[in-house]
């Protein structure tokens, strides 16, 4: 059963990712980064299909990932490209055109981030760029972020050569809205925070935390790096709307402590999402 909804999780991401790809980005002639940016140029200069290019690009590393990473790692990949080129080529007629580049950039920024936090949240990758990062990874040891962004950083060079530098901006555009909305796909809003406070007097400070909130602390031996004295410092994770309280509580017991807060995502385990849930 968790298999088949995985696979159709990578089916409505694939989906997805069509519609921004050919309602917003090609409607509009703008690029993409990674394969389907290559498979978009060969679709503008030689009218060649998208979804046909983009699988048929993605062959020759399908069989260096298999021997190289297993058929279970390549079994989604696959499953992630032949979605995308068989809605590709469904979706090909639904475009809208329109006057402001800007804002379809934007738009297909974030139908773009959904659609591939959708895929890659249930396992699977649209492969092309994915496959050979973690190839140069495998056999060189470089990062597969940073091999990502330079295979991202020539095809939209190769745009700003062919179509336009105009063209290749707005692009890059709708790659930072679509990678920020896959973060917040695949880490959820940060509706929690994490707060880190340094005192003198964090028991107390912990037993108005959990009387007030009714929340769990936990205490840690620290040593500060300029006085060498030991400290302890008490973490905590509140929801957004407790982090006034915090701050109260704090302040009312030791004015002179030091609060840090930070988003934090997936918070899972009692008094926030259980943690079988992910299971």
């Amino acid at each position: 059963m968790r298999s088949v909804i995985k696979i159709l999780g990578i089916a409505a991401g694939s989906f997805i990712y069509s519609i921004g790809i050919n309602y917003f980005i090609v409607a509009n002639g703008l690029a993409e980064g990674g394969f389907v940016g290559i498979s978009i140029l060969g679709l503008y200069y030689y009218k060649i299909p998208l979804g046909v290019s983009f699988f048929i690009l993605n062959i020759p590393l399908f069989l260096i990932g298999w021997k190289l990473f297993g058929k279970r790692f390549i079994f989604k990949t696959i499953l992630g490209v032949v979605f995308v080129s068989i809605f590709s080529e469904v979706t090909k007629g639904w475009q809208a055109p329109m006057s402001d580049k800007l804002l379809a950039a934007l738009y297909g920024g974030v139908i773009n981030g959904i659609g591939l936090g959708i895929i890659f949240r249930s396992g699977a990758t649209t492969g092309g760029a994915d496959i050979i990062g973690r190839i140069v990874n495998h056999y060189f040891g470089y990062s597969m972020g940073r091999t990502l962004f330079a295979i991202d950083v020539i095809v939209i060079g190769v745009v700003a050569l062919i179509i336009g530098k105009q063209t290749a901006m707005y692009s890059l555009i709708a790659l930072f809205v679509a990678s920020r909305v896959i973060d917040m796909v695949l880490e959820g809003h940060a509706s929690s925070r994490a707060c880190l406070i340094i005192s003198d007097r964090s028991q107390e400070i912990a037993d108005a935390i959990s009387q007030t909130l009714e929340r769990g602390t936990t205490l840690m031996e620290g040593r500060g790096g300029y006085t060498g004295k030991n400290k302890e410092i008490l973490y905590c994770v509140v929801s957004r709307e407790e982090i006034g309280r915090i701050r109260q509580i704090v302040r009312d017991i030791d004015p002179a402590a030091f609060l840090v807060i930070y988003d934090v995502h997936d918070v899972l385990g009692e008094g926030f999402a259980p943690l079988k849930a992910t299971s």
